[in-house]
């Protein structure tokens, strides 16, 4: 299954790092990546497979909240279909 990951906050050192750790130490692949600083805000979005993860997908999704708090950072993940019906115009 795949699933969304989208990163925003105050841009910082590290960030990719840490959520590329996570990500790998949970056996999730990063499929792709696209990410950007406009002023000094951070904006990524990943799109990742979860059919190896080590982890639930809750577990993986609070891991990475928890993550964006001590980041001072938005990190929400969401299964890919859920992803685009919120997301269609």
């Amino acid at each position: 299954m795949r699933a969304v990951i989208t990163v925003v906050g105050q841009d910082k050192i590290g960030i990719i790092a840490e959520v590329s750790r996570v990500l790998a130490d949970n056996k999730i692949n990063i499929l792709d990546i696209s990410q950007t600083i406009m002023q000094d805000m951070f904006t990524m979005i990943m799109l990742v497979n979860v059919d190896k993860s080590v982890v639930s997908f809750k577990e993986i999704s609070e891991t990475l909240h928890q993550l964006g708090e001590s980041l001072h950072l938005s990190i929400r993940i969401q299964h890919e279909d859920l992803f685009h019906s919120m997301h269609r115009i």
